[in-house]
């Protein structure tokens, strides 16, 4: 039930998520079952998927905690509960995204050796797309969660990328060991006393050239960075159109460069990622855009079989452990 169109994009993108892979896993939809059915086509019998009824649903207006105590029978816990159960290898939700955070924390518990659940959120570079944490769960960060927030990524990238040893940098105003603040300066110091690929303090200007893998920061600095980014692609759409009022030629010119352009902003479409994973909790849950479409929900819960596939929660409880 989460997102702006729910459930029909929901429906619409599971199941063309079945289909793409010839119903190699099964879908549970969770939610009010009536509204359900009446978006899943009649042609949709032969599909793997069940329904799990629940009668709330928590909103984007509701307090994250509050409402996972007030709506217990919301689709989020519903959902959540049947994942930590061993009746769902994972978890898919547009929703309200402090509520699917909490509600993966408190509900499927944290990993041994992680303090703080963290989002990562991709973001492209001229050398393939990084992976920027945390993008919005954690505002306020202890040193010791950006070393946490280091690790999760590498593993992840690790993973999700096939990339041997990731390089992961630390968001900073300058590149010296010396600079920021002193949370960013303990923490570059347990960065660099680790066995990642630490590749020091990086500066916003390093992000789009490649120069790191993972990008470590906290909450504020990820999400402010994450919603630039997200307003890219249409202003630079609006200021190619600005210049199709022209001359013919430059008209041309302007619809030549259309195409061109689509292609280049392709790695800056949320679709094609789907959405972010929660990293640090004891499953497998993954928060999409708000606005997402059927395809976005079809990469999401792609994403959602490759992680459940690849165990990454063990590697990273095993890396913290030893650290």
């Amino acid at each position: 039930m989460g997102g702006d169109f729910a459930p029909t994009n929901v429906v619409a993108g599971a199941l063309e998520a079945l289909r793409e892979t010839d119903n190699r896993f099964e879908v549970v939809f969770v939610g009010p079952e009536e509204l359900l059915r009446r978006e899943l086509p009649s042609t949709s019998s032969g599909d793997a998927y069940s329904i799990v009824h629940a009668s709330q649903t928590i909103d984007m207006h509701d307090g994250a905690t509050a409402a996972l105590k007030q709506k217990k029978d919301s689709s989020i816990a519903v959902g959540i509960t049947l994942h930590r159960e061993g009746k769902a290898d994972a978890f898919v939700s547009a929703g309200n995204t402090g509520a699917v955070m909490s509600a993966s924390t408190l509900i499927l518990g944290r990993i041994e050796g992680v303090s703080r659940p963290t989002i990562g959120a991709f973001f492209p570079t001229v050398e393939g797309a990084c992976l920027i944490v945390d993008a919005g769960a954690n505002v306020d960060c202890r040193p010791r969660h950006l070393y946490e927030f280091g690790m999760m990524g590498s593993i992840y990238v690790q993973e999700m990328f096939g990339i041997d040893r990731p390089a992961v940098g630390l968001l900073n105003i300058g590149e010296e060991d010396s600079k920021g603040n002193d949370a960013a300066k303990e923490a570059f110091a347990l960065l660099k006393a680790s066995k990642l690929n630490f590749i020091g303090n990086i500066e916003g200007r390093d992000i789009l050239p490649g120069k790191a893998n993972v990008v470590v920061c906290d909450g504020f600095v990820g999400n402010v960075i994450l919603k630039f980014g997200e307003s890219v692609p249409s202003f630079l759409k609006t200021r190619l159109k600005a210049h199709t009022g022209g001359g013919i030629l430059t008209k041309l010119a302007a619809l030549m460069m259309r195409k061109t352009l689509r292609s280049a902003l392709k790695s800056l479409d949320y679709e094609e990622h789907g959405g972010v994973p929660v990293l640090g909790v004891n499953g497998v849950s993954i928060i999409g855009h708000g606005k997402s479409t059927p395809k976005a929900f079809k990469n999401m819960i792609l994403k959602a079989e490759e992680m459940a596939k690849k165990n990454i929660n063990r590697r990273i409880q095993e890396a913290l452990a030893v650290q």
